[in-house]
């Protein structure tokens, strides 16, 4: 799947792209208790989403690296499409770095 055709389907998303922008951490409170969250873009051929790293996906991936992801759903915050990999049915692989 594309980026293009990721931000028209909700969930079950998988493909593939390069991050770029990762931004800082930061600790937010949800109704699991305290975790790091941070926004990045995940871009291919036909465009670019904002990807949010969770938990220990942030550690993960670095700016220029390819990565696959699956089992992802997105969301619309401030007009924006966002993407996110479920801690517990998403999958995110560094390919390359």
């Amino acid at each position: 799947m594309t980026i293009e055709d990721a931000k028209n389907q909700r969930s079950d998303i998988t493909l593939q792209g390069t991050i770029e922008e990762k931004g800082e951490p930061r600790t937010v409170n949800t109704k699991y208790g305290e975790t790091q969250v941070c926004d990045s873009y995940l871009k291919d051929e036909t465009g670019r989403i904002k990807l949010t790293l969770w938990g220990e996906d942030i550690e993960k991936v670095k700016n220029g690296d390819t990565v696959s992801i699956q089992g992802a759903y997105t969301t619309t915050f401030r007009n924006e499409v966002q993407l996110n990999v479920p801690k517990k049915n998403g999958k995110l692989e560094v390919i390359s770095n």
